[in-house]
């Protein structure tokens, strides 16, 4: 799956915001958003079955977390995730215009919300009377934070670590050879391009994916990617579920 900016099933296009399912598989559902100055955000709730993420692209969004549903700025580059049963909302509070993603894991049938279905049948449910899931199991790093690994050929951060949900920002240099073609049979495998140009390959097919362009390799699909240069290139991945990609960046 391959898209570049601005494609994707746009579900609510209003001055106020912009909701477009980029991608819709079993396992994740990622969509983009665009929240105009002072728009809100459903009401704190919890996912009892799946982790709702967010990762802010432009802007800034408050996020409120945990029993007390904490209220804390997330500019942009904040990775953002509730796993089950931790309570969650978010608004833009700022002055600005703020576009991020949300990946929901698994999926749950929340493209259908996002098509105007309502939530009805969706794991979705109101904050439980002991508050939920303590803040401490939820995921809230800043831009510039993470566990964060250099090699020769780049940097890898390890954003997200929860069981239905990675999350890593990588930065290639240029020459840096790739990944080569595969297959995972236990996850679906996401990019999100942040900066430059990268060279996916898409079963058999070299595409060139520049920031903005999303490209989702579901179980079974062939893919690999690369940097074919001249600068620097940088990706926000998504595994869901995580398999063990995290634990293999920290041993090297």
């Amino acid at each position: 799956m391959f898209l570049r900016p601005g494609e994707g099933e746009t579900t609510t296009d209003r001055l106020e915001r912009t909701l477009r399912i980029l991608v819709e598989l079993d396992d994740v559902i990622v969509s983009w958003f665009r929240y105009e100055p002072g728009e809100e955000g459903p009401e704190p709730h919890v996912h009892r079955q799946h982790t709702d993420a967010f990762y802010v692209l432009e802007g800034e969004l408050e996020i409120g977390l945990g029993p007390d549903v904490r209220k804390v700025p997330a500019p942009a580059g904040t990775l953002a995730a509730a796993p089950p049963n931790v309570v969650h909302t978010f608004r833009n509070a700022s002055r600005d215009t703020a576009s991020f993603l949300n990946i929901h894991t698994p999926s749950m049938g929340f493209g259908n919300v996002l098509r105007g279905a309502g939530h009805s049948g969706f794991d979705q449910f109101e904050p439980p009377p002991h508050g939920g899931g303590a803040l401490s199991e939820a995921v809230l790093t800043g831009p510039g934070e993470g566990e964060s690994f250099e090699g020769g050929d780049g940097i890898r951060v390890i954003k997200c670590d929860l069981p239905q949900l990675s999350v890593f920002d990588l930065t290639f240099q240029p020459g840096w050879e790739g990944v080569d073609p595969h297959v995972h049979d236990d996850q679906v495998d996401s990019f999100f391009v942040l900066e430059g140009e990268v060279e996916f390959i898409l079963g058999d097919e070299p595409q060139l994916a520049g920031p903005g362009s999303l490209v989702a390799a579901p179980r079974g699909a062939r893919h690999g990617f690369r940097n074919p240069g001249p600068g620097p290139i940088r990706l926000l991945n998504l595994h869901s579920p995580e398999t063990g990609f995290a634990e293999r960046i920290r041993r090297g």
